[in-house]
């Protein structure tokens, strides 16, 4: 079965607190990682998405599999398989200070293999997204990764550097075996092009992924907008003020999975991250990666007000 977008990765138990970490601290159980919450905001862009992951076949497991289909995501490309779920405690304040802890090491998602994507068959999505979080599980899952990008009609690249998972080397080597083969490139500035680009503006990094094959090139910057390269122009957008700020968790991702959702519908890649800005600015009311998932009807409306 074809589907407009699948999304490559992990999704992990999320234990999320208002409070500090500390003895008796309330937790609240969810669902996230990059790859769902990706794929629940391309999902709601209208797009028919997918995810492709291993997910641990137990009671959890059940429970992570209802809440992806829950947010519009099929689960058709899903593997259970016995083994254990990578999972992540947070603490977060509307400002963006957050703490984390993971324990994902061995988890069924570091499983991933290329013989994942050949079962998939990638090649009959419009588009395919993944991360360099999805590379830095281990060796398989990098693999996987790369034979996403080959196979795939269009590829969506989220570099998504995590210090605590790999190394800047390896993530700009990754990087690089990846940019040839991506129709958009999404590094964050300055968190991800100095550390695996050597740069030291937004445009020097557009301009370095470009001269490294990469078709198109959004680079984020936070409140400062997006810097994106379409192919044809260079386009400085704008930031749309979020109407509330409770959790920056997943923003990046509702960015990723609403632009990827909209090129698969056939927008243009300046429509789609317009409309990917607004997403993820809606996207800050929520607690959690997927706490606020906003409807294509809201985003379109919010990216219609325009930065002070």
């Amino acid at each position: 079965m074809g589907f407009d977008v699948v999304v490559i990765g992990e999704v992990l138990v999320e234990l999320s607190s208002t409070s500090p970490f500390e003895a008796g601290m309330p937790l609240t159980l969810g669902f996230s990682g990059d790859a769902l919450n990706a794929a629940a905001a391309s999902a709601a862009a209208g797009a028919h998405t997918a995810l492709l992951t291993r997910v641990a076949d137990d009671e959890l497991g059940r429970a992570l599999l209802a809440r992806v289909r829950e947010l519009g995501v099929s689960t058709a490309l899903v593997r259970l398989v016995p083994g254990q779920h990578g999972a992540y405690f947070v603490h977060s304040d509307p400002h963006g200070e957050r703490q984390f802890a993971y324990a994902r090491g061995g988890s069924a998602a570091s499983q991933l293999e290329p013989v994942d994507v050949a079962a998939a068959e990638l090649d009959r999505a419009k588009v395919v997204v993944s991360s360099g979080i999805t590379g830095a599980l281990s060796p398989t899952a990098a693999d996987a990764v790369r034979a996403a990008a080959r196979v795939a009609s269009r590829f969506v690249y989220d570099p998504n550097f995590r210090p605590r998972l790999t190394t800047a080397a390896s993530a700009a080597a990754l990087l690089r075996d990846l940019a040839p083969h991506a129709a958009l490139v999404t590094p964050a500035f300055p968190a991800e092009a100095r550390p695996l680009l050597g740069v030291a503006d937004a445009a020097e990094a557009v301009r370095t992924l470009r001269a490294a094959g990469a078709a198109a090139v959004a680079v984020t910057r936070g409140a400062g907008g997006v810097l994106l390269d379409d192919g044809t122009a260079l386009h400085d957008l704008p930031a749309v003020p979020p109407p509330s700020l409770v959790d920056q968790t997943g923003a990046g991702d509702c960015l990723v999975g609403t632009i990827a959702g909209r090129l698969a519908l056939g927008d243009s890649l300046l429509a789609a991250t317009r409309l990917g800005i607004a997403a993820a600015s809606l996207s800050l009311a929520g607690q959690g990666g997927t706490g606020s998932v906003p409807t294509l009807a809201q985003v379109r409306a919010h990216a219609l007000q325009e930065a002070p």
